[in-house]
């Protein structure tokens, strides 16, 4: 028996902007500030390597001076939105109806729900009432690699079930108003919001790629490398800017061994599945690869049109992957990192 990713689909928060008309957006936001400053964090946004991003609100919105709870309810009310869209493309896309899962993992890390994500998805869906509940809401950008571990898990010891993984993420909810560190702003220039969902099945007959193997690689002493504080006005980004450099040291015992373990090599890799963190992590493990002769160009321009949507980003690398229909054989490699500080991948074989 082996566990399957059957469908992919994404879901679009309504709003979006180029980079290029939230410029104004900041430039009002920037005033009083020092000018040489102002201009340090244009360009910032402008070499970000995101050309256009989603959000739950529009750019006056986030630039208005609202509450954590005003914007915790807009996160609330429309994360269910998008996370509801997300699961009905991806049941679409697999032919199967809510009734068909036996397992609803949501994931999410920029705002505060009790009920979680899912527990709305059981009623609006009308799913099973028997269905099995895991919300995992502090995982950050790794989330998405780890509910499908997660899945992987359950469907393995549960031969003929089925599982779904819903990431919905909004970091322009937890934009610091009254926050000009690099740390605020960085994020800013990266982030976008977005939801996905993918199937996972146990089913012989369902199609898909099959995961090889799964594994998580912790940091040790790295915890100060991010997150998020939680401040009266929210949830204030935590972001070393030593991630890339420590990406980079730690890369060889991240990727080799794990493949190795499989009997394969990165040369056998036909697919490089990505999260894209940023410019710099992207270019960090661009310089890594490319003398290998392999490319991140799917996670380049995921990042480019739409910016790090956390946890859900690198769903939608798969989802291209997916839509691609890869030939028979083609290995896959899933790789995220996130709080803890953590690396997290995949191995799959189409």
């Amino acid at each position: 028996m082996s566990v399957k990713i059957v469908s992919v689909a994404k879901q679009l928060p309504q709003y979006s902007r180029s980079t290029t008309e939230i410029l104004p957006y900041l430039k009002t936001w920037l005033t009083g500030q020092e000018e040489r400053f102002q201009r340090k964090v244009l360009k910032i946004f402008e070499n970000a390597g995101v050309d256009k991003r989603y959000s739950i609100m529009d750019a006056h919105e986030v630039f208005m001076n609202t509450s954590f709870e005003e914007k915790n309810d807009i996160y609330t009310k429309e994360s269910i939105k998008l996370a509801e869209g997300a699961l009905i493309k991806s049941l679409e896309k697999a032919k199967l109806s809510p009734r068909d899962l036996d397992y609803i993992i949501t994931v999410s890390c920029t705002g505060i729900m009790i009920p979680s994500l899912d527990a709305y998805l059981i009623n609006s869906l009308n799913m099973r009432q028997d269905i099995v509940r895991l919300p995992v809401t502090e995982m950050g950008c790794v989330a998405g690699v780890s509910g499908i571990i997660y899945a992987k898990e359950f469907l393995k010891a549960n031969p003929n079930k089925r599982a779904a993984v819903i990431a919905v993420e909004s970091p322009t909810a937890t934009f610091q108003l009254e926050d000009f560190s690099m740390v605020n702003i960085v994020s800013a220039a990266i982030f976008g919001d977005g939801a996905a969902a993918t199937i996972l099945s146990s089913y012989d007959d369902d199609d898909g790629p099959k995961i090889i193997d799964e594994a998580m690689y912790h940091f040790y002493n790295a915890t100060h490398m991010m997150g998020f504080k939680l401040s009266n006005t929210g949830l204030q980004m935590i972001l070393d800017k030593s991630v890339p450099e420590t990406i980079a040291q730690h890369f060889p015992d991240i990727v080799h061994p794990f493949l190795e373990k499989n009997n394969v090599t990165i040369q056998d890799i036909d697919h490089l599945i990505f999260h894209p963190g940023g410019k710099k992590i992207v270019q960090t493990i661009e310089d890594l690869f490319g003398s290998l002769g392999k490319n991140i160009d799917d996670t380049k321009e995921i990042l480019k049109l739409y910016g790090n949507m956390s946890s859900a980003t690198v769903l939608y690398v798969l989802e291209r992957f997916m839509d691609k229909q890869p030939s028979k054989g083609d290995k896959g490699l899933l790789l995220s990192f996130g709080p803890g500080f953590t690396a997290q991948r995949i191995l799959i074989e189409w």
